[in-house]
C-alpha cells in the first residue's frame, strides 16, 4: 500500500501521462472508440478500489491541494485559445446554430433528468450537471462543473462513462448523415454554408513548436489566474450551487477570454498544458473514487441518450426556422458534444474549407461549457427535480 505522497503523486503523473503518450504513438483502436483520458480514469479508479492506497491525511492532502490548486489554471490554458473576435466574424446564421445545439442539449438533459429521476439516486443532478457542461465545452468543463457542485467520486465516473458512450453513438450518427446532406437542405430550403474566411490562424492552430519557457509561463500565467480568482470568489457571495469554487471557475473563464483578446493567444503551449493539467486533475479525482453504484450506469447512459434524442429533434425544429443547412448543424452539435477533437474532422467529411468553423465553436463551447454546466445545475434544483 502506497502511503508516501510523494509516492503516491509519482503514480498518479504515471497513469496520467501512460495513455495519452502511447495514443500519441500506437496507432490503436482502442483509442479511437475510448479516449485515452477515459483509460486513465479507469486505472486509477481501479488502483484505488484495488486498496494501492488508502484515505491518509497525506494523501487527502495531495489529492485537494492538486484539485485546488490545477482546475484554475485548467480552465484558463483551456479558454485563452478561444479570440471570440473570431468567432463573432462568423455570422449571425453559425451563431444561432450553436447557441440552437448548446440550448437543446441543456433543455434534453433537464427532459431527461425528468423521465429519469425515478430511477436515479437523489444526487444525480450533479452528475447530470457535469454531463451537461461537457457536451457544452468537453472533459475540462465537465470535471470542473463535477469538482463544482461537490459531484461524488461515483457520480463522476457516471459522467464520464455517460459521456463517452453517448459521445461515441453520436459521432457515429452525425458522420452516417453526411451523404445525406443535398436532401436534408432541398427539404430545409437551406443553402450550404460556405467556407470560413473570417478565421485568425493563430487564434485556430498553435503550430509552433513548444519550448520548455512556454510551458512555465503558461503555468504561472494560469496560477496567478487562479490565485486571483479565488481571492476575488472570497468576498462574493454563495448560495445554492454558486459556490467559492463556481465563483473561482467562473473568474478565472473570463481572465482566459481576456487573455485571448491580447497576444498571448499566439504564445505556444497553452494547448499542451491544458492536456496535462486535464489528465493529471482527472486521475486525481479518480484516485477518490470506487466501483460503487456502477449498477445506476445503464440509466445515466439511458438519460444521456434521451438528451441527446430531444437535442437532435430540436435541432431538426431550428433547421427549418432558421434555413440551417445539414453541414451547420452537424458542426455546431459536435462542437459542443465532441469538440475540438472531432468537430474539425466532421466538418471536414462535409466540405475541407469548413474544419477551422469545427475549430473555433469547439473553443466557444469550452469558453461557455463551465458557466452552462453551472446554470444547468442550478435549474435542475430551481425546479424541484434535484432534491436540494
Amino acid at each position: 500500500m502506497i502511503e508516501s505522497p510523494s509516492l503516491f503523486a509519482a503514480v498518479l503523473l504515471l497513469v496520467a501521462g501512460l495513455f495519452p503518450a502511447l495514443a500519441a504513438r500506437v496507432p490503436l483502436r482502442l483509442f479511437e472508440v475510448v479516449p485515452p483520458i477515459v483509460l486513465s480514469y479507469v486505472v486509477a479508479t481501479a488502483l484505488a478500489v484495488a486498496g494501492c492506497w488508502r484515505a491518509s491525511p497525506e494523501i487527502v492532502a495531495v489529492q485537494d491541494m492538486t484539485l485546488t490548486s490545477l482546475m484554475p489554471p485548467l480552465v484558463f490554458a483551456l479558454v485563452v485559445r478561444c479570440d471570440l473576435r473570431a468567432v463573432a466574424a462568423l455570422g449571425p446564421r453559425v451563431l444561432v446554430a450553436f447557441a440552437c445545439a448548446t440550448a437543446s442539449i441543456l433543455g434534453g438533459i433537464v427532459i431527461a433528468w425528468a423521465v429519469w429521476r425515478p430511477w436515479l439516486p437523489a444526487e444525480a443532478w450533479r452528475g447530470l450537471a457535469s454531463v451537461g457542461a461537457g457536451w457544452v465545452g468537453g472533459t475540462a468543463n465537465l470535471v470542473a462543473v463535477s469538482d463544482a457542485v461537490d459531484a461524488s467520486p461515483e457520480l463522476v465516473s457516471m459522467a464520464l462513462i455517460t459521456d463517452t458512450v453517448c459521445y461515441t453513438i453520436w459521432v457515429l450518427t452525425l458522420f452516417g448523415t453526411v451523404p445525406l446532406a443535398s436532401r436534408f437542405n432541398a427539404w430545409m430550403g437551406a443553402a450550404a454554408i460556405g467556407p470560413t474566411a473570417a478565421t485568425d490562424d493563430d487564434a485556430v492552430v498553435a503550430s509552433a513548436p513548444t519550448a520548455p519557457g512556454d510551458v512555465l509561463l503558461w503555468l504561472a500565467l494560469g496560477l496567478l489566474a487562479g490565485a486571483g480568482a479565488q481571492a476575488m470568489a472570497a468576498h462574493l457571495p454563495t448560495g445554492g450551487v454558486l459556490s467559492a469554487k463556481s465563483w473561482t471557475l467562473l473568474l478565472v473563464t473570463l481572465a482566459g477570454i481576456l487573455a485571448a483578446l491580447t497576444p498571448l493567444r499566439r504564445l505556444p503551449g497553452a494547448d499542451a498544458v491544458a492536456a496535462a493539467l486535464l489528465a493529471v486533475v482527472v486521475v486525481t479525482m479518480a484516485s477518490q473514487g470506487s466501483f460503487a453504484g456502477m449498477a445506476q450506469a445503464p440509466v445515466f447512459i439511458l438519460a444521456g441518450l434521451t438528451a441527446l434524442a430531444v437535442h437532435a429533434l430540436a435541432m431538426v425544429l431550428a433547421a427549418r426556422v432558421f434555413r440551417l443547412d445539414l453541414a451547420l448543424c452537424g458542426i455546431a452539435s459536435l462542437a459542443n458534444v465532441g469538440g475540438v477533437g472531432s468537430a474539425p474532422l466532421l466538418a471536414a467529411a462535409h466540405a475541407p474549407a469548413l474544419a477551422p468553423l469545427g475549430v473555433l465553436l469547439a473553443l466557444l463551447g469550452y469558453v461557455v461549457g463551465t458557466a452552462a454546466g453551472l446554470a444547468l445545475a442550478r435549474v435542475l434544483v430551481a425546479i424541484g427535480l434535484g432534491g436540494a
